[in-house]
């Protein structure tokens, strides 16, 4: 028997409706009908178990039933700043953050960034990353964030340490086997980043690290600075 299906609802109470995209998912593609299960989350890291009571022309109505905590969340904070990238390549650096166990993504545009995002693009991407907290069993999806590299250094502000991922360096100011604390870690769009911008960078606390002596692709770089900080902050392995 496959576990219930989940879906994220603004607040919980002994009834809650299922509405918009989670409503046409519920009822179009999964065709859920009165007295089936499913897992409601609000974002405050617990599950709730609930069953369809009845359906409606424009809601689901729910009844909860039960409450748990959960196990899924990350035990400390980490947070990727990613240049945004061509195509639906930043679609696969969020799914993959939010597998990998990432509280916080911020994609910011750069001088050598040759991709934006518009509110469609923004929300397109926050949808892709409440999908991957359902299917990786977490209770919060991760909300995304855009704005310009000045304002991905100052969401970085409050992190206990922050690193730079830098194509051109080619050693590293500080140890991943070294983190304390929260980190954000920081990788640039398919053009990199600017010597301007890693000053910059370091100016706001900010040590660049080398991700190896070959180029990666820019997606690959962030998948693979994402999970080299949940493995040395104990969440792999």
């Amino acid at each position: 028997m496959s576990a219930p299906k989940r879906f994220f609802v603004q607040e919980i109470s002994e009834e809650v409706a299922l509405e918009g995209e989670e409503l046409r998912h519920a009822r179009n593609a999964l065709r859920l009908s009165e007295g089936d299960e499913v897992t409601l989350l609000d974002g405050s890291g617990e599950e709730y178990s609930a069953v369809v009571a009845r359906t409606e022309k424009t809601r689901m109505i729910l009844h909860v039933t039960g409450r748990r905590a959960s196990d899924r969340e990350p035990l400390r904070q980490y947070c990727i700043l990613i240049g945004a990238l061509k195509g639906d390549k930043t679609e696969l650096v969020v799914q993959k953050a939010v597998e990998l166990g990432a509280s916080r993504i911020f994609v910011f545009s750069s001088r050598y960034c040759a991709a934006y995002l518009n509110e469609n693009k923004l929300e397109r991407l926050n949808r892709v990353s409440r999908e991957a907290a359902k299917q990786c069993l977490r209770t919060v999806a991760p909300p995304v964030e855009y704005g310009s590299f000045e304002q991905a250094l100052q969401a970085a502000r409050e992190y206990d340490t922050k690193l730079f991922a830098c194509e051109f360096l080619t050693e590293n100011e500080a140890s991943m086997s070294a983190i304390k604390g929260s980190c954000a870690v920081m990788v640039g769009s398919e053009g990199g980043f600017t010597r301007e911008e890693l000053e910059q960078a370091r100016a706001a606390g900010f040590a660049g690290i080398t991700l190896g002596k070959r180029i990666l692709r820019a997606e690959t770089a962030a998948i693979a600075a994402v999970a080299l900080v949940a493995y040395h902050m104990g969440e792999l392995g």
